[in-house]
């Protein structure tokens, strides 16, 4: 498919001068480009999960939640200056 997109002068004289080093098209520049930008775009999206892992043990004590990290902190940090 082809569309028109304007680009800032400076900008395409670099993408023509990184074509001609890599041997490659500007095509081939702006769909890696845009490829990545929208992996990158799309890794931010994704939730963050943590792998949760017990030693010795059978998880959190008793009345402790995943999602109240502020009490699981400072217990892991007590009596240490934290």
């Amino acid at each position: 498919m082809k569309t028109t997109i304007d680009i800032a002068e400076p900008l395409l004289k670099q993408v023509r001068q990184l074509a001609a080093e890599r041997n490659t098209t500007i095509r081939a520049i702006v769909e890696t480009a845009l490829r990545d930008a929208l992996a990158k775009q799309e890794r931010r999206r994704r939730r963050f999960r943590l792998d949760t892992h017990t030693f010795k043990g059978n998880g959190l004590q008793a009345g402790l939640s995943w999602d109240d990290w502020s009490v699981v902190r400072s217990m892991a940090y007590e009596g240490r200056g934290g």
